[in-house]
């Protein structure tokens, strides 16, 4: 017991595990230098006055449903929501429930059911229809991917017999809650696609979209194949290439100049920070994880007898499991809060710009058709077709600054109103973890001492 409990020590003051560890090292550093004189009162008293979990901080583990929180504007007119999901295998079937109050639709209330592959298709059509040019088609939802939690559950399946049932357990628990986790936000990704088309005042009354809301038999929708994804690949390249093209041109509005400048800069400060907040993620679960196997280790330990040193042993493991908690609720809440919100606006973002593209686009056709109709009248020939593809191409690059500029300035207050809202929200959440840290070590200390 000795040896675990100076390791443990010397853990706390070499890992990566910094969190208040100044009170943990308060409680065990004298026990190690003073393990003759356990047998105190303090450690019989401390036997039969519990912790104090403080306030409902941990609680929150066992609340329903957390969606992503994107701030989004409703209409009472359309409202659409996903009221179910089914996983099966590598398919997620979504139950998508529509209520509605306006006359294009043949019924008030419905609902159908949708893979993942028909929500891309939804996406595709608009960004494919010229008419959709000047607005910001919402991003498409990622694909569900569950092989890392899948992978994770069938390894601990093969390690069983290495564990106690006890641990067994405990690790079955906490994978299946990541994938329920994991689950949810896939879920709530593709809801938050559908609400966006929903409020958006033109894209709602695309047909492909009441289609997809109303029809109630398989789309028939397939993924692409391999011919199909090396021709956007190819694409995407053309277009990256015309996007430098077109990106070295200045832009005849001060407005679009200024956009145009900003998210480039705003796309990578997101792109940076979700990275970033990922990886500080990584470092609260991986906290959590180090104090799961402390407290494991002096579970362990205190159930070897019914000593007070082991008695003291099983209460300082209750300090840790409970810490753990909080620690995984902290990782959970930053997960939600901010990574999940930075990177729904990192594609936003990316729509953003391709919108400025389309933009962009226009206007080099417009110029281009501005110096033909030039060159063909210098030459009296095809002056009337010269005047008419320089028309056409007038009347595209004004529809699309028109709508664009609208659609650019609903984004700004959109992105805003969603941050403040989540990073106030954050800020109160990890007040309410650290004071409930606090006050679980305080708890503990008291207890400890003989103070309660």
């Amino acid at each position: 017991g000795l040896v675990t409990l100076t390791r443990l020590a010397c853990y706390l003051q070499s890992s990566v595990f910094t969190r208040h560890r100044k009170l943990l090292l308060q409680i065990l550093l004298p026990h190690v230098t003073r393990l003759h004189q356990i047998r105190t009162p303090p450690v019989a008293a401390m036997m039969q006055e519990g912790l104090d979990d403080g306030p409902d901080f941990l609680s929150e583990e066992e609340r329903g449903p957390r969606a992503v929180n994107v701030d989004l504007q409703t209409d009472a007119t359309l409202q659409v929501d996903i009221s179910d999901a089914l996983s099966e295998r590598d398919k997620v079937k979504f139950t998508v429930h529509t209520k509605t109050t306006l006359p294009n639709f043949k019924q008030n209330e419905f609902s159908v059911v949708r893979q993942h592959e028909e929500f891309i298709w939804l996406h595709d059509s608009f960004v494919e229809n010229e008419e959709y040019a000047g607005y910001i088609i919402p991003p498409a939802p990622p694909r569900p991917d569950f092989d890392a939690s899948r992978e994770k559950l069938q390894k601990l399946g093969e390690g069983e017999g290495s564990m106690t049932k006890e641990e067994f357990t405990k690790m079955k628990q906490e994978l299946e809650a990541e994938y329920l986790a994991i689950f949810k936000k896939t879920v709530a990704m593709h809801e938050v696609f559908l609400c966006r088309v929903a409020a958006h005042p033109v894209l709602r009354k695309d047909m492909n979209f009441h289609v997809f809301l109303e029809y109630n038999q398989d789309l028939s929708v397939r993924g692409k194949n391999k011919k199909e994804k090396l021709e956007d690949f190819f694409k995407n390249v053309v277009k990256s290439a015309d996007g430098v093209l077109v990106a070295g041109v200045k832009d005849v509005d001060d407005f679009f100049e200024h956009e145009k400048t900003f998210l480039i800069e705003y796309h990578n400060r997101v792109k940076d920070a979700s990275v970033k907040s990922d990886r500080m993620i990584r470092s609260h679960k991986s906290a959590a994880d180090d104090i799961n196997r402390i407290a494991s280790t002096m579970y362990s330990i205190g159930t070897q007898d019914s000593t007070d040193m082991c008695k003291f042993f099983l209460k300082v493991s209750e300090l840790f499991e409970k810490t753990r908690k909080i620690e995984a609720r902290v990782a959970a809440d930053e997960d939600l809060k901010l990574a999940d919100l930075l990177k729904y606006y990192l594609r936003e973002s990316q729509a953003a710009k391709d919108l400025l593209y389309r933009r962009g686009r226009a206007l080099v056709d417009y110029e281009n058709a501005n110096k033909a109709l030039d060159k063909a009248r210098a030459k009296n020939k095809d002056v009337l077709q010269a005047e008419t593809s320089q028309q056409l191409c007038c009347q595209k690059f004004e529809k699309i600054s028109e709508s664009a500029k609208q659609e650019l300035i609903d984004f700004k207050t959109r992105r805003v109103a969603a941050f403040r809202k989540n990073l106030v929200e954050l800020a109160e959440l990890e007040l309410k973890h650290a004071k409930g840290n606090l006050q679980l070590l305080q708890s503990c200390l008291g207890v400890l001492k003989g103070d309660t």
